[in-house]
């Protein structure tokens, strides 16, 4: 039987017509080349982000049901052009939504998970000869049978669930970059592709802000053991691999720098210190579907003494969670504090498990940069540092350079997208 590849096409990808005729085309070669071919779809260009304008214009707190059942056709509309551009290319193409591909998630609207991918209707159409087109991004409840939505960045998840479901051979993830690199490289143009990465560090590295592949999709591939090839839309060259892991004996000190600047603070004081305060405040957050990064707690330096209790949410979650934490006032802090201006560097790397002295040199780094860090995170392959946003640019450029990361491969010999 012909191997099954999946195929994820993101939004810069699908920007244009030009550019969804040009994925189209690497549909079909792909298909012509003796594999049955299943491709996922992002919105076009800014799609997602004209549709949210549209819902704030009309409601200031937009129903979270009706809210995907706008932003989900966004990725349904790339589908149907691309299919379109397939039959003209003499291929039979079927699009599909995420409900008709027997994508079901959990009950979450707007941040939905799922919890599994009944693929008869795709593999049916495999079978049929046809290449199949998934709208990504987007599921239907279990129980309601609503539409939902995975949040951003969603339609990664759809593309390693669908390619594990199916036992496909690869999942090969399309975007404006040719791979995974040491850094973002619009902000260090020097930065080098890396040829591969282990699972490992590519969690770390999309947890700590890298845009280039999804968290939930780095986790669901290392859960189900699908291999992921994430390559250039615009040009046929192999791109970065994620591995199961990676070679010790060649594991760098340090693999990449990665960042974020949609970071908030939001800091409770007066927590009393007891069993079960910080559950109270944490599980608050929990319920409304708040991910928690960073958390600080300065415990009192007095018997009977109150807690400070510092921790990070997105940006764009600030509102739910400080609503989520305002009726604790009283019982679980006496003041809640927020900080939207914050961003936040890490360094990742397997190889500083076994040397010492890396955060010495993150702090050295960024204090003769005058960068103020005012929260650290560790795990044995991370160091993160949360700091002012206007700061972020040059604590990146700063430690890529200090850990010298730069070398062949760098984004400034891409060449240009032509169809």
């Amino acid at each position: 039987m012909e191997p099954v590849i999946v195929m994820k096409f993101g939004g810069t990808s699908v920007a244009d017509a030009q550019r969804i005729k040009h994925a189209a085309r690497r549909i079909v070669e792909t298909r012509e080349r003796g594999n049955r071919v299943v491709a996922v779809l992002s919105a076009r260009g800014t799609t997602t982000d004209e549709l949210i304008a549209m819902a704030e214009e009309v409601s200031a707190v937009p129903d979270p049901r009706e809210m995907d059942m706008l932003l989900s056709t966004g990725e349904r509309i790339s589908c149907a052009l691309c299919a379109m551009a397939i039959h003209d290319l003499g291929h039979r193409a079927i699009s599909l939504t995420g409900s008709q591909a027997g994508i079901v998630t959990d009950e979450s609207h707007t941040k939905a998970r799922i919890i599994d991918v009944r693929a008869d209707r795709i593999t049916r159409a495999l079978d049929e000869d046809r290449i199949v087109l998934v709208a990504g991004f987007q599921g239907v409840s279990s129980t309601a049978r609503n539409v939902t939505t995975l949040g951003r960045g969603g339609s990664d998840t759809t593309a390693v669930a669908v390619a594990a479901a199916l036992g496909a051979e690869v999942c090969e993830i399309y975007t404006d970059v040719r791979g995974v690199y040491t850094a973002d490289p619009r902000i260090v143009p020097d930065a080098r592709k890396l040829p591969s990465i282990s699972f490992e560090e590519m969690l770390e590295m999309a947890a700590s802000g890298a845009g280039v592949l999804q968290l939930r999709s780095v986790e669901y591939a290392r859960n189900h053991g699908v291999q992921i090839h994430c390559r250039s839309s615009f040009e046929d060259t192999a791109g970065t691999v994620v591995l199961a892991e990676g070679d010790p004996m060649e594991q760098p000190l340090i693999t990449a720098v990665t960042h974020s600047v949609a970071e908030a603070r939001l800091t409770l004081v007066g927590v009393p210190d007891e069993p079960g305060a910080a559950a109270r405040i944490f599980q608050a957050l929990a319920q409304v579907n708040v991910n928690v990064d960073m958390i600080v707690q300065n415990e009192p330096a007095s018997a009977g003494g109150r807690a400070e209790i510092s921790f990070t949410v997105p940006r764009e979650d600030l509102r739910t969670a400080s609503a989520a934490l305002e009726p604790l006032a009283g019982e679980s802090f006496t003041e809640m504090s927020r900080s939207e201006e914050m961003g936040k560097v890490s360094i990742v790397g397997a190889g500083m498990r076994s040397h010492p002295g890396v955060a010495a040199k993150v702090f050295t780094v960024l204090a003769e940069e005058g960068v103020n860090i005012e929260m650290i995170a560790t795990s044995p392959i991370k160091i993160s540092c949360v700091i002012a946003r206007d700061r972020v640019e040059r604590a990146v450029q700063a430690l890529h350079g200090a850990f010298e990361l730069s070398g062949p491969d760098s984004i400034s010999e891409e060449q240009p997208f032509t169809a």
